[in-house]
């Protein structure tokens, strides 16, 4: 395990299930100044997707978010972390089973890893009645994902896992908090 590296800048990693969807969202996201889709979490150097669809290297789909506090705080971003995808089903997201799909919140500092168990015991279980199995750990090495997984749904809205899932998850997202786009 590595140990954390106390960022200056404001960087969280969000894993939500599939990267493409995670991204489409916190992209549209006003104060977010950039999203990156890529892995974390397990022990292979320098995973690739393929490696990381085995489900064996033990990494997470994840996004790397960096973002402006004083356009939007860490707090709205882990409420709408929560209220788009489901924090509730371990190893999964949909149709999309697997370790590398699981809920998690990977923190580049001590206040984050506070702040965001403290959401999930506070505010995360007023949005769902099953149990969170969310985990909330310090971010051990981001590995950035392949150039064509990056910005995947502004570059193929109309590819059909993007029409289907992806589109109605933004629809969503816009109209539920419209004030932060």
């Amino acid at each position: 395990m590595h140990n954390i590296e106390f960022m200056a800048n404001h960087k969280v990693y969000f894993g939500g299930g599939c990267f493409w969807c995670t991204e489409a969202v916190f992209q549209r996201i006003k104060g977010v100044i950039k999203v990156v889709s890529g892995y974390t979490g397990g022990v292979t150097l320098n995973p690739t997707y393929k490696e990381i669809c085995t489900g064996t290297t033990g990494h997470n789909e994840v996004i790397e978010v960096e973002y402006n506090p004083d356009i939007v705080g860490f707090k709205d971003l882990l409420y709408i972390f929560f209220s788009t995808h489901d924090p509730t089903t371990l190893n999964r997201q949909g149709n999309d089973v697997g370790t590398q799909y699981r809920s998690g919140i990977y923190c580049t500092n001590e206040n984050q890893i506070e702040i965001a168990k403290a959401f999930i015991k506070n505010e995360a279980v007023e949005l769902w009645t099953n149990n969170i199995v969310t985990e909330v750990l310090p971010l051990d090495i981001f590995y950035p994902g392949e150039d064509y997984h990056q910005d995947y749904f502004n570059s193929n809205p109309q590819q059909g896992y993007c029409r289907i899932v992806i589109a109605p998850k933004v629809k969503k997202f816009q109209d539920k908090f419209a004030e932060l786009t």
